[in-house]
Formats: C-alpha cells, structure tokens, sequence
C-alpha cells in the first residue's frame, strides 16, 4: 500500500478543526482535512437538510432510527448530520459533517464570567487574555449577534420573550444571547423568499436557510480559499500511530454516503491536530494507547469526562408559547445566586410539542465525573456517567428551585442523561500541556473539545472550545513555524 506525505493533517473540521485548517494555511503550511461526515452545501431550493417534521437518512449519523427524543422514527442508514452514541448513563450527540458540531449546534457563543472561567478551567489560561483577544477574535467570524428587535416581537419568538417577561416578574436576570446566525437571512425567512428554518426551529438536523453561520462557512472557507488546504469528506480515521523521524501515520477509510468502505489508506505527516471532538479526539488517542501504537499517552486519557451540566426538561406555561417555532435559542435566564448551584436555562424549540409548554436545556457547574473507556473486543469507546453523579443531583436541585421561583411547573423530571456539550478526555495539564501538545509526543496535538475537564463556566461551549483553539495554533506556530 503506498503511503502518502503531507505536512499537516488535521482530524475533524468542528470548530477546532477549522481554526486549524485556517491559521496552518495562512502560515504557508499545506494541510489536510479529514472529515468523517459529507459536505452539505446550502441550495437554492433551502432542501440541503431534512427536518424535524420529515427526517430521513440525512438526520442521522449511520442510524436506522432517529433519537427517541425526537420521534424513533425509520431512516435510511446514511452519513447524516447528527451522530447519536449511546454510553452508560448517558446519550451523547455530536455533528458529522463538514463544519462538525457546528451544523448541528444551537449557534449560542456564549461568553464566561471571569468567576465562572476559572471555576471551570485550568488557571494556567488567562481570562484576561481570552476577553481581549481569543474571544473578540472567533466573534468576529463567527459574526454573533442578539435577536433584532424586531425579529423578537414576531409570533415566531413568542417563546422568548416569554422567559423575559418571566424572568423580569421574578426579579431574575435574563438577557439576549448572541447567536451566530445572519439575521437578514432569518427576516427573508419571515418575509417568504426563504423557505422556513430558523423560524420553524430547525437546528439539530442542520438549517436549510442557510442562516446558521456554521464554521463550512466561515473559518473553513477561508482556509480553503488560500489554496494551501484540501478538506477530504467522507475519510473515517481508525487508527494513528508512529512513524519514523518524529512524524506519524493515520490510517483511514474513505466511505460512500451509506458508510460502505469504499479504500483503506494510510498517510504519514510531520504535523497531527487531533479535532474530531471529545468523543472522537478521545477514542482515537485512548485506541493507541491501548493497542500499543502511541504507548506512551498518558495513562489520564479518558479521564475528566464531563456533561457540560447539561439538564433536559419539558416546562407548562399556560397560553399559547409557539414552542415549535423560532430558534434556535435567543433568551437565557441566569441565575447565579441560586443557592443551591448557579443555574442558566434557555428553550429551544421541538417538534411536536403541546401549546402552552416549552422544551427547556438547563447547564450547571459540571464536575468532570465521567469518563471513557476503550473495549477491545468491539475496538470501540464508550462514554460512562455515573447514576449518582454529584453534578446530577445539584443540577436537579438547583434547577428545581429555579423553576418555583419563577413560577414555572415541569412536566416530568429533569433529566441529565444526555448531553450535546461533550467535554474532556484528553485534558490540559493531563494528557496534554496547555498549549495542547501531546505529552510525550512532539507534533501531536489535541485542539478541541477534548482539551476542556467537563464544563466551561455555565455557558455553551462552542466560542470557548474555538478561542482555545485560536490560542493553541498560535502557539504552537510561534514555537514551531
């Protein structure tokens, strides 16, 4: 089998990937991309993904199924959008795709509290550095912004401005989040010249509008616009090793849009950045230790596994509360002092609810108290939460008493046994330095989610994740050109 040579190869293309992708390139460093999940381009016709209402193949990630949170209902197996792993205790769901998380996440960036950063991450990063330079920097591209006025006072976002009314007679705070989605694009939605999306609270599934600002259409665009970067869909990575002379071999299998393997590969590269997520950052690194062919990663791979402190829970209002409609989340109400924990919530629209309720995600200060762990008999990685977890049970509580202080009744329980925000595995000062080198192995590095042990200060994690990443490649260039 030949084996091919490259500079720099980059694993995933979420939002660490793409920070990759962009600052390798412009520091005149050809690079590749593989990507496990297919392109998904914007057409003119808004059908590029399905819908809630409709899904098929294009839902799910090599699924017959989609989530039973969102209906069970039969799909086509296809290397859809939204990958669905089902660990002990708890239910994971990552992006698949160019762009990775970024096409199925709810487009929150969300800023920390100084107090929050540092309850959450390593106090070897400096806050101070992250508000005056990473964060304004991944804003600027990722172009976030509130809901408009005038956006928010349509029947689409009644929901919204439910909890700030809410909020408001509980003498609690609220505010608007920015979201990184065109908002011009959303009031062509509301106008008729684009076919619904945003507005009819498509996110998961990915936004058919092309309103989302995803980062296929911002970071990675630009580094493919500077000719020095080649994004490869469809590339499945099983396996990374050493090579000869300090470089290293990833092996691959390229696969049809039904996850048939159509080759197997190898390539060799100087340069290896590890973004395919906690999950798959994770499993990679955990495999080769494991099986023998990166012995010396850290025995802490796996470890400092956290949810994020995300909680799910279905709430009655009373009224009419559209809570299918708009999206994906505008409104968030903060409650910090909660005497319990601090606590934030926000709703996000869902299919198929009752009027006069709203699907509401609640996030806590999560402890990193899972964990993942490498099964050679199925060659796999699975994630472990425990049914006792502290987090769990603070989460509850303090949520619960959020709720009665706002008035709010939940319908059921709270659940905090899934999780969007997949934090932790291959963490800083554990597994790798804080700049996200790879303890023990030079030009191997880890420049995503993985990075992060379990939360990042009561807020959604996406703008975090990718100003570290800004941080680490400009780092890792500083040192190593």
């Amino acid at each position: 089998m030949s084996i091919e040579h490259l500079p720099a190869v980059v694993i995933g293309s979420g939002f660490g990937g793409a920070v990759a992708a962009l600052r390798l390139a412009q520091a005149g460093i050809d690079t590749v991309v593989l990507e496990r999940g297919r392109r998904w381009p914007i057409t003119p016709a808004g059908d590029t993904f399905c819908t809630f209402e409709k899904p098929d193949g294009r839902a799910c990630w090599l699924r017959s199924h989609t989530p039973p949170r969102l209906g069970g209902t039969p799909i086509d197996v296809y290397t859809g959008v939204l990958d669905v792993q089902m660990g002990d205790g708890i239910e994971v769901l990552c992006g698949a795709g160019v762009g990775g998380g970024s096409l199925v996440y709810a487009a929150i960036t969300y800023q920390p509290t100084r107090d929050l950063f540092y309850q959450s991450l390593p106090a070897e990063l400096d806050f101070d550095e992250f508000e005056r330079t990473y964060y304004p920097r991944v804003r600027s591209i990722l172009r976030a912004a509130p809901v408009p006025d005038d956006i928010l006072q349509t029947e689409y976002y009644r929901s919204s401005r439910l909890l700030l009314d809410r909020a408001a007679q509980a003498g609690m705070k609220a505010e608007r989040l920015d979201i990184a989605v065109d908002w011009d694009v959303v009031r062509q939605e509301i106008a008729g010249t684009k076919p619904p999306s945003i507005i009819s609270g498509q996110a998961w599934y990915g936004v058919s509008s092309g309103a989302k600002n995803s980062v296929d259409r911002n970071y990675l665009a630009q580094a493919e616009a500077t000719g020095r970067v080649e994004i490869r869909p469809l590339h499945v990575v099983t396996r990374i090793e050493e090579a000869p002379d300090q470089h290293y071999r990833v092996c691959y299998n390229r696969i049809d849009e039904a996850g048939q393997v159509v080759e197997q590969r190898q390539l060799e590269c100087r340069r290896l950045f590890l973004a395919a997520g906690s999950m798959g950052t994770t499993e990679l690194l955990l495999r080769a230790r494991e099986t023998g062919t990166l012995p010396r990663v850290s025995d802490r791979v796996g470890q400092s596994w956290g949810t994020n402190g995300d909680a799910l829970f279905l709430t009655q209002w009373g009224g009419r509360t559209n809570p299918s409609q708009g999206g994906p989340a505008t409104v968030v109400i903060d409650h910090r002092d909660n005497p319990i924990a601090p606590v934030r919530c926000f709703s996000t629209p869902l299919p198929f609810l009752e009027d006069g309720t709203l699907y509401m995600v609640g996030m806590a200060l999560a402890k990193p108290e899972g964990c993942l762990r490498y099964d050679r008999t199925t060659d796999k990685v699975r994630a472990f939460w425990p049914s006792d977890s502290s987090t769990n049970r603070s989460t509850v509580a303090a949520l619960q008493h959020m709720l009665k202080t706002l008035n709010i009744p939940v319908l059921g329980e709270i659940g905090c046994k899934a999780t969007a925000h997949p934090l932790g595995g291959a963490v800083m000062g554990e597994v790798c330095d804080h700049e996200g080198r790879v303890y023990n192995y030079p030009g191997l590095f880890v420049v995503d989610g993985a990075l992060i042990p379990g939360a990042t200060g009561l807020t959604n994690p996406s703008l975090t994740i990718t100003a570290l990443a800004e941080r680490c490649l400009e780092r890792i260039l500083a040192r190593t050109g």
